[in-house]
């Protein structure tokens, strides 16, 4: 059986959507999984032992519909499932003849388009997004429910020293130190801790227990130009220094790395570092449905409603989250 997974948007989503991939290696152990994907999302879905090839969307950008639906057709796909459905995909799928397509009932193309419809409400679920993934499997005959606990084992991870140069990290990690990563900015993906809350956690972390470095694009370490200055010599600023190949040879080298609901977070719980999440009480948005997975993962929430941000990217919520109850953490975990 060769199994297609479908998922088009960001690093997070595509590293909740991996453990599929590994729950359905476990329960059909010769089919072959392929994960259709943007190409800036590679590096990351071909860390998983459980893809057995890569697809770019961008491969199905031609101007000529009966290109794409070939290319499509050639992939010989038996199964494919939607897991964000995208109304092109959909309806490629449906030409390619693909017989059975996956997807929830949510989206009025999908009724049209895809022959397995699931009735599953992502908005107002309180499961979290990888749970949610996973009940794409139920046309499958796959209806456990895993618990979140055990959904990590699933990300497929283990071999990664295999893809990696961890020559690009080492040079800016401190034997003997804690080396965290603060990674303040989201590109608009989450609500933001702010500037201030962690220049006050910096400033909190001893200096003999800590190796911090910032991290972000280009972009993002221009629009933290005054932020970087004042934090210096404390902080070594790494943005825009990095491929995302690269990035990640750093996250799973490092010992913690702080961050809003981004996909670096993500990466560094399913490497198992101590990942911090910084969360606005808000749904969807909540730790509820995007916490960060892995056995040293862990977030902060204030315990209110946050329905006062909902019309802003300015979250006072999730700003209102003590830097002294990070830097307690990340101490804790430091001279354990």
């Amino acid at each position: 059986m060769r199994i297609l997974l479908s998922r088009t948007d960001s690093i997070g989503d595509v590293i909740l959507t991996l453990p599929m991939a590994g729950l359905l290696k476990k329960t059909f152990p010769d089919c072959t999984l392929i994960f259709l994907g943007r190409n800036y999302t590679r590096p990351v879905i071909e860390l998983s032992k459980y893809v057995d090839q890569f697809v770019s969307l961008d491969d199905l950008s031609s101007q000529n519909p009966v290109s794409n639906i070939q290319k499509l057709s050639n992939l010989h796909a038996d199964v494919i499932i939607h897991v964000f459905p995208v109304k092109k995909i959909c309806h490629l799928a449906k030409q390619a003849g693909i017989p059975v397509r996956i997807a929830t009932a949510r989206r009025y193309f999908t009724w049209f388009t895809c022959n397995r419809l699931l009735h599953v409400s992502r908005k107002n679920s309180n499961l979290h997004e990888a749970q949610l993934n996973l009940k794409m499997l139920q046309p499958l005959g796959i209806n456990q429910e895993v618990p979140l606990s055990e959904i990590p084992q699933f990300y497929g991870f283990s071999d990664i020293h295999k893809t990696e140069n961890p020559a690009t990290a080492i040079p800016f990690l401190v034997p003997g130190k804690f080396n965290l990563i603060l990674h303040p900015k989201s590109k608009g993906s989450a609500r933001e801790w702010g500037f201030e809350n962690f220049s006050r956690l910096i400033s909190l972390l001893p200096k003999d227990k800590f190796n911090i470095m910032v991290t972000g694009t280009a972009e993002e370490g221009m629009l933290m130009k005054d932020f970087l200055a004042k934090n210096q010599p404390r902080i070594l600023d790494l943005t825009g220094k990095f491929q995302l190949l690269e990035f990640i040879s750093l996250i799973r080298h490092s010992n913690g790395l702080v961050a809003a609901s981004t996909g670096p977070l993500h990466l560094a719980a399913a490497f198992g570092i101590m990942a911090i999440g910084l969360y606005s009480p808000m749904r969807p948005i909540f730790p509820q449905r995007w916490a960060p997975l892995g056995k040293n993962a862990c977030f902060f929430v204030l315990n209110k409603k946050c329905s006062d941000c909902r019309k802003t990217n300015d979250c006072a919520c999730i700003r209102g989250i003590a830097p002294e109850q990070v830097a307690e953490k990340l101490i804790r975990v430091a001279t354990q």
